[in-house]
């Protein structure tokens, strides 16, 4: 991860005589800036499955349910309540809309006080967002668990899109 921060800082500096970073490299520069403030959590598996341990292997068998598109009250929502529901294995989830550089989509914590501590509260606030109807094209979507792996998924609208 430090190697990407140096070069992309390598790159601002050398971008020309403006001195300014391109958007690609300045995404870039951030982007590894972020992540190296993600440290890998012990994975004790605890059969509460709040480590990457034990969430993986069913993120990885549910691919195809970890967002979903709803046109609602003349919009389009992403929902990520999957997610959400298997996020105590997970430090990070970005999410990008339409060719766009995923955005850090913040987890709500753990309620590790609950039999399930990736159940969803009220207090957790809605597992979606709202963009105009009909704008939702394509969607990225990458997670990191707590180990530090990562995993990406990309969706069509109509592989997502709920009836």
């Amino acid at each position: 991860m430090l190697e990407i921060f140096l070069i992309a800082l390598a790159l601002a500096i050398h971008s020309g005589s403006s001195g300014e970073a391109t958007k690609s490299e300045a995404t870039a520069q951030v982007e590894a800036t972020e992540s190296t403030t993600l440290v890998a959590e012990p994975q004790e598996p605890s059969g509460k499955f709040t480590t990457a341990t034990e969430v993986r292997p069913i993120l990885n068998a549910t691919k195809g349910n970890w967002i979903a598109v709803r046109e609602f009250d003349g919009k389009d929502l992403v929902y990520v309540t999957h997610l959400w529901t298997w996020r105590c294995g997970l430090l990070e989830m970005r999410v990008g809309i339409n060719g766009a550089a995923p955005d850090v989509w913040p987890l709500p914590d753990c309620h590790m006080d609950q039999p399930m501590p990736g159940v969803v509260l009220e207090q957790d606030g809605l597992p979606y967002r709202s963009f105009e109807l009909g704008s939702i094209q394509s969607i990225d979507v990458q997670i990191t668990y707590d180990d530090l792996g990562t995993d990406v998924v990309s969706f069509d609208r109509s592989q997502v899109l709920m009836p």
